[in-house]
Formats: structure tokens, sequence, C-alpha cells
């Protein structure tokens, strides 16, 4: 069944890139809402899907925007709803940033577990992915499979002692993603911080909610959370930005030193090819019409340059 929050809760933070103090809190929708992110401005409640067709270009993390409301940084949070089973989900808040916490997804779901979660009166739809799509080139990209099951097989590769390769393999569940993947955060490296600044990203990083790898070490005091925290951060990262789609997805994404622009295209791409997959559980042909006019998320996406594989 679809499922939303028992009662609305609240968190205050800083924003990673802004650097601004922001609240968010997390409401009860109704039915066939989807994830909502609405903030009150003069009076006025302005509203924006968690939507592809709402996807807005902005350099190492995920933006989505309408009608001049925007709010940047959405992964985190997206992430630890999708991650959690929540479908249904209203997104309050007061800047123009998510705050990052601890840079992971662990104080979004440590909330919807305070807030409850409740089913509803209505079945999930699901996507189902039967025929393979790809995007990327030869250096990085992700694809989704035919697979009886919702999975991620992510991989990763850093010239840094501390990392270099690693893979991580997810098997969906709301379980799994609390105990392997929420607590994994963002990071970076300190011979990009200045250059990060210098184009006004990171203003509110800090060894409080972002790993920074020195040049052959590592800056946190308290060391990585797990051996492999970078991938799973990137396994993190990649089902926020899953939740764009805005229906679960049954099928096998493998991701090979991909990141955030190339995770909107696969949500694209499979909204672009109807024909390799079908919708299973209950039949929402409001849905299938959105994913016509998906087509309004491409102009904004192809204008997003190709991120290297250096931060998350």
């Amino acid at each position: 069944m679809q499922k939303t929050l028992r009662q609305k809760i609240s968190l205050e933070g800083i924003g990673l890139h802004s650097g601004k103090s922001s609240k968010v809190t997390l409401c009860p929708a109704p039915l066939d809402s989807g994830i909502v992110f609405r903030r009150r401005t003069n009076g006025h409640l302005e509203s924006c899907q968690a939507s592809i067709r709402n996807i807005r270009p902005m350099e190492l993390c995920t933006t989505i925007g309408s009608n001049g409301f925007q709010i940047q940084t959405t992964e985190h949070v997206l992430s630890a709803l999708w991650g959690m089973s929540i479908d249904n989900a209203y997104i309050d808040i007061d800047s123009e940033e998510v705050p990052a916490m601890d840079g992971s997804a662990a104080h979004f779901v440590e909330m919807i577990h305070t807030a409850g979660i409740v089913s509803q009166e209505r079945p999930r739809t699901y996507l189902k992915i039967l025929k393979p799509l790809h995007v990327g080139d030869h250096r990085r990209g992700v694809s989704v499979l035919p697979s009886p099951t919702t999975k991620i097989t992510y991989f990763i590769e850093y010239d840094h002692t501390l990392i270099q390769h690693q893979t991580y393999e997810y098997e969906w569940s709301p379980r799994a993603f609390q105990d392997h993947i929420a607590e994994a955060r963002t990071f970076a490296f300190s011979h990009e911080v200045e250059a990060l600044w210098a184009r006004g990203l990171g203003q509110g990083g800090s060894l409080d909610n972002t790993v920074v790898f020195s040049e052959s070490g590592i800056l946190n005091k308290d060391g990585l959370r797990f051996p492999d925290e970078c991938v799973r951060h990137k396994v993190l990262d990649l089902i926020g930005d899953i939740a764009l789609l805005g229906v679960p997805i049954i099928g096998h994404i493998f991701a090979d030193r991909s990141g955030h622009y190339l995770h909107n295209q696969l949500v694209q791409m499979i909204l672009d090819h109807p024909e390799s997959w079908i919708l299973v559980g209950s039949h929402d042909a409001e849905w299938a019409e959105f994913s016509n006019d998906s087509m309004n998320g491409k102009e904004a996406m192809h204008s997003m340059p190709l991120s290297a594989n250096s931060a998350a």
C-alpha cells in the first residue's frame, strides 16, 4: 500500500552549498500526492513536485524548481523518504536549500521514525523494467536492466589510498537503507575545496557535514563510518535522484563512476522509452500522462555540466 507520515516533524540546519540556515518540516500528504516541496512567501504558498520535469541545472547536487521557486540539494531528504518507502509527503521549507545536517540521510530517517509511518488505502504503482537502458560514455555511465527485484550495483574509482576501487551491491528495502546506506556522508577532497568556494559551492561545508580527504588521509577526527562509506553515499545519492521518477522502480541499476547528472539522465531516458517498461500494481492514467509531459525537463538537463568524478 502507499505510505505517508503519521504527523509532521521539523529540523533546522545549514545548507551545504549556500551556507544559509534552513528549516524543513516533513508533513503527511494525501493519496497519490507524491513528494512535494512547499514554501510560503509573502503569505502565498508555493509548491514544486519532486519530479524530473522540474530539474534545474546545478553542479554537485540535485536542484528542482518551478515558477521561480527553487530548492537546492534535494537528494538526501528524497533518498530518506524513498529509501524508507514513503510515497506521499509534503516537505515544507523556509529557504532555498535543504539543510545538510551531518551530510548523510540519517537525520531525515530519524525524523521519519519519530513522525511515524502509516499505510494508505490504495496499492502502490511500480515501474517494472522490461528492456535495458543506458546513459553515459566509455568513462562513466549508468544502466538499468530487467530484474525481479530492485537492486543497485555502484562502482567508483578515485586515486586516493583510502578509496581506490569500491563496489557496493544494494538490495532495496527500508531495513537495508537504514542500516547500510542512510549514515554514509557526502565527501570531498581538500585540494578541491578552494575551487568549490570560488564557484559559490560548499559555502556551508565543514567537517561536521562532509568527509574531507587530505592528500593521503582523512581530516575528520572520527574517521569513516564504513570502510566503503564513499560508494555507499553514491548509492544514497542515486536513490534520491531516482525518486524524481515519481514511482518506485523494479529493476537492477548499475552505476559506473556516475553522479547526479547521469542519474537524472537515466530517469529522463526511462520516461522517454515507455516501450522499455510497464506499470504494475494500481494503474494510474494520470501518471502515464505525466510520463509524456516529462520532456519538459530535458532542456534543463542538457544544459547541466557533466561533472567530473570528484566529490559527492
